[in-house]
């Protein structure tokens, strides 16, 4: 069945909606802590942040093609690139909700929720095997490793600078987070990026536009995007993960993000594995955190982050089953 070349531009433009919105509703990944601590000024964290991001987003295609080729076997037809369409729209939902409430949830996971909803949906496989293999099992993994190498880090940091003073070793880590900053913007533009390039893939692969790789301008185009929305900050957000979980200073914040920083970069270019790096650095902030007591954790709000992580992709599944249905009933 030929598809209309209009519905697959306009597929096309929504994947780059939900990059800007991954891109603005995950801005905090990068900066929270470097803001939190004084470390960059607002204005150089979120040039910073958006400029890495972008080239971060061209440095590989391997989750790309995980996310466009091997989760769901999208038949080349209408209802192919409706279901796309229809995850997209889901995805873009919940993060401009969660974006309002203030709540640090998986872009990724919204993305991948919605596109096997409407997979189920339109009676379409989904390879639940490869789904299992590399977004659920690195899905639970990923904060786990994530928390466990941060606490290790600020274990060692503390042990290794217990003799500095206070004050010196605060300056330096400041100057420390330019780095390991910089280093957790590229990794989420090495992740975050390449799952809309993914996206755009299956978008056109559904419209019979096959492609070998990914093509060149897909690339520039959601890097483009994911990079404007970074540019634009959710400030919502960062103040979730830079304030209001646990206290944070220069050796906590440099410890998270070289720990979150160090799984993303695996997950991408090891595993091709389209993990969640809110999720890892909001477990890597918990983790250097708790080195200096459990009771600075506010559990209050870690299990309400808890309850969003859990039903992110059911809520998008759910919700892109629905779109799916309702857009399905009136083509008829």
């Amino acid at each position: 069945m030929e598809v209309d070349l209009v519905f697959v531009v306009l597929t096309i433009l929504v994947a780059g909606v939900f990059a800007w919105t991954n891109g603005f509703h995950d801005t905090a990944n990068a900066v929270a802590t470097s803001l939190s601590t004084a470390a960059l000024t607002p204005r150089v964290a979120l040039l910073l942040a958006a400029v890495l991001n972008g080239i971060g987003s061209l440095l590989g295609i391997g989750v790309a093609d995980t996310v466009g080729r091997q989760l769901i076997d999208v038949p080349v037809s209408h209802p192919g690139v409706g279901l796309v369409l229809a995850g997209l729209l889901a995805a873009v939902t919940w993060n401009l909700l969660t974006w309002w409430w203030g709540m640090p949830s998986s872009s990724s996971h919204a993305l991948i929720g919605g596109l096997a909803g409407a997979g189920v949906a339109a009676g379409i496989g989904v390879d639940w095997q490869t789904m299992g293999d590399k977004v659920l099992l690195p899905m639970v993994l990923s904060p786990v490793i994530g928390l466990l190498l941060a606490w290790l880090v600020m274990a060692g940091l503390l042990l290794g600078f217990r003799h500095a003073a206070h004050g010196i070793a605060a300056r330096r880590f400041k100057m420390a987070q330019t780095v390991s900053a910089s280093a957790m913007a590229l990794s989420h533009g090495l992740q975050d990026g390449q799952k809309s390039m993914g996206v755009m893939v299956l978008a056109l692969s559904a419209g019979g536009y096959e492609h070998s790789g990914v093509p060149l301008w897909v690339r520039l185009f959601a890097a483009g995007a994911l990079a404007a929305g970074t540019a634009a900050g959710g400030w919502r957000i960062i103040r979730t993960l830079g304030r209001r979980v646990v206290p944070i200073d220069p050796v906590t914040g440099f410890a998270a993000e070289s720990a979150a920083s160090g799984v993303l970069y695996v997950a991408a270019g090891v595993f091709h594995a389209p993990i969640s790096s809110t999720h890892t650095v909001t477990a890597a902030i918990m983790g250097a955190g708790s080195t200096r007591g459990l009771r600075r954790i506010r559990w209050v709000l870690v299990s309400r982050i808890a309850v969003v992580w859990v039903v992110t992709p059911l809520v998008t599944g759910s919700l892109a089953a629905l779109i799916y249905g309702m857009g399905a009933l009136l083509i008829r």
